[in-house]
Order: C-alpha cells, then sequence, then structure tokens
C-alpha cells in the first residue's frame, strides 16, 4: 500500500507582506527624521543699493571681483614698500589681474583701470553687456567693491555712499549663508 502525501508549497503571500511592511516602516522612521532634522533655507535680502556676489553678478563680473579681492594682498604690500598705492600700469606689469591686459581681461569686459584719488581703483568696462563697470575703494582690511551697469559712465568726482548710490552704483557684498555654503556640525 502506498501512500502519497502532498506537500503544499509555503505561501509566499505573508513573508512577501511582512518585508514590506518592514520595508514602509523604515521608510517612514526615516522620512520623519528627515523632516525633523531638516532645515529652511532662509535667502537674506540685501538693500536695494546692494548687490550679492553670488547671486547678482554675471560670470565675468564675479571673475573680476574675484581677482580684485586676491589682488588685494598685493596691493597692500606695494602700498606698504612705496609708501602710495601702487598704479594700475604698475600691477599690470606685475601681471596682477585684473589690472594686466590678456584674453581673459578683455573676455571679462576689457575695463580700463585708473587711480582716483586718495584711494580707489575704476574699472571702466569697454563692454557693459558683458560686464559693469568696477570701482574698489582699498580701506584699512577689506576692499569696498561697487557696480554700476551703465553705458560711456564718467569717473565719479566724490567716493562718498551715497554720492555713489545716487550715481547708480551699487555696493557688491558677500552674504554667507546656508543656501552657498554647507554647514557641518561635529
Amino acid at each position: 500500500m502506498s501512500t502519497t502525501q502532498v506537500v503544499r508549497p509555503a505561501g509566499a503571500g505573508h513573508e512577501t507582506l511582512y518585508v514590506l511592511l518592514l520595508c514602509l516602516i523604515i521608510l517612514a522612521v526615516a522620512g520623519s527624521v528627515i523632516a525633523l532634522h531638516g532645515e529652511s533655507q532662509e535667502v537674506a535680502a540685501v538693500p536695494s543699493h546692494q548687490l550679492d556676489a553670488r547671486r547678482d553678478l554675471s560670470a565675468a563680473e564675479q571673475g573680476i571681483y574675484a581677482d580684485l579681492r586676491v589682488t588685494l594682498d598685493e596691493i597692500q604690500l606695494l602700498q606698504q614698500e612705496q609708501n602710495a598705492l601702487p598704479t594700475p600700469e604698475q600691477l599690470a606689469e606685475e601681471g596682477f589681474a585684473p589690472f594686466a591686459q590678456d584674453a581673459s581681461s578683455v573676455s571679462r569686459g576689457d575695463h580700463r583701470w585708473q587711480l582716483l584719488a586718495p584711494s580707489a581703483y575704476l574699472g571702466l568696462s569697454q563692454a557693459p553687456a558683458t560686464s559693469g563697470s568696477l570701482l574698489m575703494r582699498v580701506h584699512d582690511g577689506e576692499p569696498d567693491v561697487w557696480l554700476n551697469r551703465q553705458a560711456n559712465l564718467a569717473p565719479p568726482s566724490d567716493l562718498t555712499d551715497p554720492v555713489l548710490i545716487a550715481a547708480g552704483w551699487k555696493q557688491v557684498v558677500t552674504q554667507f549663508d546656508a543656501g552657498v555654503t554647507r554647514q557641518h556640525r561635529h
């Protein structure tokens, strides 16, 4: 006598259901952790007479602005040696950007640099559609950079803030916020 025993396969339905439930629980926990620890990215608005160096400048203007900030160290060293600000011609001879006339300076607006008394450099743009004219006032410490995108601009006679603002100049400022730089807390 032979008996036949039928063995039914284990149902995969229950195991699949348990795996899906576990995945949903993991996703729900991960989502709630992210929601609780997320930071809002508020972008601080700058006053109307200022431009944010990262958001409001064209690529050419950002490049010139960065060059001015880097060259400021050399300007200050030369100023200490000579007891006066170096002329744009001296800076161009030394090869300091943006004063040196090269392919990069031409593609960024072909600025004509001049020294304004007592302590400012003015770069008049020959291509205002590419880059505006820049004014860097050299103070103790940080430079003060201003931008004007008007064509056929005349050098300002008064370099005070109210006069520059009235003439259409905008101060270039750098903001450090979560939208631009990442903050890592360890």
